[in-house]
């Protein structure tokens, strides 16, 4: 057997508080939630739009109903909609697990259009904010599905693999961490180099317009080392259903960056 890396002995459980359990798991999403909402409020304060404070904190609960929601209703409608038509009643059982990234996506979308309708905030500014704060929830998210042992990848003979508790005894690609690299820090980086530039700053729906193709081109990427899920397996071609799901994203993505970049050279003309 190629050299493998056994899956780190980490104890889920963080500390405990009388009947209270918190665990590794939840402190990373928390980590990015708060992460992002703090650094969103500092970088609000150099872009244009008047975004105060108070509406970012206030948006903090819109945007969590909206990935609890949309990222529910992304994973019945995605990932396994006969079960859940046969089993109506678990599509509630969100505790058992099942949530699909692009569903809780468009879920904040539209929690923030309705947001700002609600404060008459301009959307495409208030979606570039958001767009800059994102990969800090993906990165910490990412690092909880390694902790979790979950979403592992394909079978491997890297000497990097991973033997993951529920993945066999093979080793596999840690593609959890290639996705906190690429989803978060990597695109996290790039976004903030353009915003500390005026004129990028200026160009409303850039950020939202990069951080969406940017996501949908690295998990596309990563889609070829992870291993999927169980009951829908490849696609046609060898494809899979992240990798389907990936392209509408780059394509708006693509479209709202280029839009946004032609704007500011008409507006500089």
């Amino acid at each position: 057997m190629a050299f493998a890396i056994p899956f780190p002995m980490i104890d889920p459980i963080a500390f405990e508080l009388g009947p209270l359990v918190i665990r590794w798991y939840a402190l990373a999403y928390i980590a990015g939630l708060v992460g992002g909402w703090q650094y969103i409020k500092w970088v609000a304060r150099s872009f244009p739009g008047n975004i105060k404070d108070e509406d970012v904190d206030d948006f903090l609960f819109w945007a969590t109903i909206g990935v609890v929601i949309g990222g529910r209703l992304g994973y019945v409608l995605f990932y396994n909609f006969d079960y859940f038509m046969s089993n109506p009643t678990a599509i509630v059982q969100v505790w058992k697990g099942g949530m699909s990234f692009h569903g809780g996506f468009l879920g904040v979308v539209v929690s923030a259009i309705l947001f700002c309708k609600k404060r008459k905030l301009p959307m495409m500014t208030f979606g570039d904010l958001l767009a800059c704060g994102a990969p800090i929830g993906l990165f910490f998210g990412r690092i909880a599905n390694f902790a979790n042992a979950e979403l592992y990848g394909r079978v491997t003979d890297v000497s990097w693999g991973v033997i993951f508790p529920n993945g066999g005894p093979e080793p596999r690609h840690p593609s959890q961490l290639y996705e906190a690299v690429m989803e978060g820090l990597i695109l996290f980086i790039l976004l903030f180099i353009l915003s500390r530039s005026e004129r990028m700053r200026n160009a409303s729906g850039l950020f939202i317009g990069l951080f969406i193709a940017g996501y949908g081109i690295a998990r596309s990427i990563v889609e070829l080392f992870r291993q999927p899920d169980a009951h829908i397996g490849f696609l046609s071609g060898g494809s899979t259903m992240g990798q389907w799901l990936s392209v509408p994203m780059i394509l708006i993505g693509l479209f709202l960056a280029l839009r946004a970049l032609k704007s500011t050279k008409q507006e500089a003309a």
